[in-house]
């Protein structure tokens, strides 16, 4: 009798011990599911409010605007930096979107080289999304852009000018807009 009590007792703990880490287990994937949603959700509101903030900095003139402040970029030798920007389709006329890509070019390559002692081709090795094709905007409507950038922990202290130009249909210039990048340490 006394052999099959002990034994009641050994399976009422096995059986309390495996609820309590089920539950365990149960409230830490709530847990990191929360922290997962919370975080997307940051992200996509900051999307949105720099989406915002970029169509605030729209004229009646200008077709292209980078967000900035000062048109200059600080960015730390050895990070990652995004230039966000956006483009306006004003066309008039027509219901059908304007075909747009946009490219990124070094608007001092002779200074880039004497000042910073690099070539061109380095600083466009930087560059990540420095190009993009076939974005369809509707007229009146705002397309977007991010420009990023890696750069080196070699990378030199200086300051690059950098130009944006926005092509449309096929046909190169319709807009540009230019920022400075200066690298610190």
């Amino acid at each position: 009798m006394r052999e099959k009590r002990a034994a009641m007792e050994m399976s009422v703990g096995t059986i309390v011990t495996i609820v309590l880490l089920v539950t365990v287990l149960i409230l830490g994937i709530i847990l990191i599911r929360s922290i997962f949603v919370s975080s997307q959700y940051n992200v996509n509101v900051l999307d949105q409010k720099i989406r915002g903030e970029i169509d605030k900095l729209f004229t009646e003139e200008s077709d292209l605007v980078v967000y900035l402040a000062n048109k200059k970029a600080e960015v730390k030798q050895g990070e990652d930096y995004g230039v966000a920007f956006g483009f306006k389709n004003k066309e008039t006329g027509t219901t059908q979107a304007g075909i747009f890509s946009y490219k990124v070019i070094i608007s001092n390559p002779t200074e880039v080289t004497e000042e910073c002692g690099i070539d061109s081709s380095v600083v466009q090795g930087w560059m990540i999304g420095e190009t993009e094709s076939n974005i369809p905007v509707r007229p009146g409507e705002v397309g977007y852009g991010l420009v990023r950038f890696e750069i080196p922990e070699t990378a030199p202290l200086c300051i690059i000018r950098l130009r944006i130009v926005m092509d449309k249909d096929g046909f190169e210039g319709y807009s540009s807009d230019f920022f400075d990048l200066k690298i610190i340490s």
